[in-house]
């Protein structure tokens, strides 16, 4: 099986081959994307990208035509027996979004764009305080490839919902692609509104589809119908007129889909059959995505100014100058750091060449993914607008309406992804950085994307979901190891809690001992390994069942193995500058890291 991903300035393609009953991942290659003029053709960098994939296997793969070549038998040497690809060459799926009301509809439409793999370039509320012909000017110059419109609850008030449609259709806003392409607009509000938005929608400029009710009621959300339209119509019109697709769309052997779109997708999987919570980042050098899987509940978050290089100086303007000095272990003003961003933003696509250009990226890198997981946070919530009836009893224990659900203490996997946390020169740099920025709480899994495989599986998954699964437990995901991290603030050098572990496969030591408050300790636990962990906690700490209570935990090992965070959450660094990096050094040490 092949297959590749189309991105903005890559597009990356991966051989997948069935070798002793099991499905791996074999060879990787590369090539620049061609969307973009002069080529301006998507398949030349598909052919490219594959090409190298046809040299390192040894195996023909694409044909004198530069198509993808297929296998004609199981026993023809040559050829694959499927392709499959993503994409988000030429900016992705874009998309603006409107609701009757942003805290409640259009918040509603915003979740399923994003689930979707969009870029939600704005969004249009009753209640959003521009004027009505600021707000036409703003349709008029996004240009989106599509736009998604929400309001009302089945049954309820039509008027609002049919003047937020009469914003829209006079701005009539020119796609990015193709002179004869009739906007998509997907209706997905106040049923008994459908007919009045469809008149107001009738014409030439709009292709309208009307899908189930994003808020049927205010208690329930169905994002499903939406989100399964967007995809429908991102092959159909986005895809169909950009430079190359229709071509690439007759190639595969299942719909093209948005890359993030695809990863979403191969999160839910795994979260969905190992049971658990799963949250998943991807930074980049202009946006950091972040998703998450609560309770079998999918949410994405695109922080679009928050990146590596081209967004480099909005991270340190929202983050703040001092945030991002805290963790700088050297010797580093303030002048200088100002000075490494001014040369990251000349020359936004180079790599640290120096230890020093390293540390001061990370530290970077750790003010992006905060920022980033804080607004996932934000929007990551329960229904905004539900009434919640409480007894005396349950008043402590129901979460408030608005309130986030992607819960620390109960992160039981993180996944990072992206360069600066994929390519990391040291493992130990990146099970740091996650724990720096997200602070996860309780017993949490840490791992990485070995090659940033997740979206070519979350589209492979859609029509052989054995081999996806099979690639991204052995090939794709490197599991670094499990950290348990204290919430609570313990005082530095006294006891935190005390652990106990004894080793259930694999070959490794069983060990036990006290961690003390303000530090962090690393116990070797090899990749093939699982341990029964026991954590017994002081008084006012927390690891997952409460201030005081013990947990116990199979957990696996990885390239770390153990980690035992006992720095507190939240936790603090010192202010004095001395004791800071010497804090750090010593955080560093601990785990393996230089001093």
């Amino acid at each position: 099986m092949v297959a590749t991903d189309c991105g903005s300035t890559t597009t990356k393609a991966i051989l997948i081959e069935k070798r002793d009953g099991a499905f791996r991942q074999t060879h990787r290659g590369e090539a620049p994307t061609t969307v973009e003029e002069p080529l301006a053709d998507v398949t030349l960098g598909v052919t490219n990208s594959v090409t190298e994939l046809q040299e390192l296997s040894g195996r023909k793969l694409v044909r004198a035509d530069g198509t993808i070549l297929r296998r004609t038998s199981t026993d023809d040497p040559d050829g694959c027996d499927m392709y499959v690809s993503t994409s988000s060459a030429g900016g992705g799926l874009q998309m603006m979004v409107a609701g009757v009301v942003r805290e409640m509809t259009a918040e509603s439409a915003k979740r399923a764009a994003l689930g979707a793999g969009a870029i939600v370039m704005d969004t249009i509320a009753g209640n959003d305080r521009r004027k009505p012909h600021e707000q036409i000017q703003r349709i008029r110059e996004l240009r989106p490839d599509m736009v998604l419109v929400s309001g009302g609850t089945d049954g309820g008030d039509q008027r609002k919902v049919v003047e937020i449609a009469e914003l829209i259709a006079p701005a009539k806003p020119r796609p990015r692609f193709g002179g004869a392409y009739r906007l998509p607009v997907i209706f997905a509000g106040n049923k008994d509104a459908a007919n009045a938005v469809s008149s107001v929608f009738a014409g030439p400029a709009f292709d309208l589809s009307v899908v189930d009710n994003l808020r049927p009621t205010l208690e329930r959300e169905n994002l499903g119908p939406a989100r399964e339209r967007i995809h429908d119509v991102f092959l159909e019109h986005v895809m169909a007129h950009a430079p190359g697709y229709d071509r690439l769309i007759e190639w595969t052997d299942a719909p093209i889909m948005p890359t993030p779109g695809a990863v979403g997708d191969i999160l839910q999987e795994i979260a969905r059959r190992r049971g658990i919570n799963a949250v998943c980042v991807d930074i980049g050098g202009a946006t950091t995505d972040v998703f998450s899987v609560y309770g079998g509940v999918f949410n994405r978050t695109v922080s679009a100014n928050l990146g590596m290089s081209y967004s480099i100086s909005n991270v340190c303007a929202e983050a703040g100058m001092k945030n991002v000095l805290r963790w700088v272990y050297l010797e580093m003003d303030e002048r200088e750091l100002r000075n490494r961003v001014k040369n990251k933003m000349i020359r936004p696509t180079t790599i640290p060449q120096t230890h020093e250009a390293l540390v001061f990226e990370q530290a970077v890198a750790r003010e992006a993914l905060r920022l980033a997981f804080e607004q996932h946070r934000s929007f990551a919530t329960t229904l905004k607008g539900v009434q919640q009836q409480r007894t005396v009893g349950d008043a402590f224990l129901q979460q408030e309406s608005g309130a986030s659900v992607v819960d620390r203490m109960r992160m039981d996997l993180l996944v990072a992804s992206g360069g600066v946390l994929s390519h990391a020169p040291r493992m130990e740099q990146t099970a740091l950085m996650l724990l720096d920025s997200f602070e996860p709480e309780g017993f949490t899994e840490l791992a990485k994307d070995s090659i940033f495989m997740m979206p070519h599986l979350g589209v492979l998954a859609s029509v052989h979901k054995q081999a996806a699964m099979e690639v991204f437990e052995k090939d794709c995901l490197v599991v670094l190891g499990t950290a348990v991290s204290a919430k609570g603030e313990g005082k530095r050098g006294k006891p935190c809690f005390a652990w106990n572990m004894t080793v259930v496969s694999g070959n490794a030591a069983n060990a036990s001992g006290v961690v003390n408050g303000g530090t962090i300790l690393r116990v070797a636990l090899g990749s093939d390994c699982t341990a029964r962990v026991e954590v017994k906690p002081e008084r006012s700490i927390d690891v997952g069942e409460g201030p005081g209570k013990p947990v116990t935990r199979t957990v696996r090992g990885g390239a770390i193995g153990l980690l035992l965070d006992a720095r507190g959450r939240p936790f603090h660094l010192p202010e004095d500058d001395l004791t800071r990096r010497a804090v750090l050094a010593e955080w560093n040490a601990a785990v393996g890291l230089f001093a």
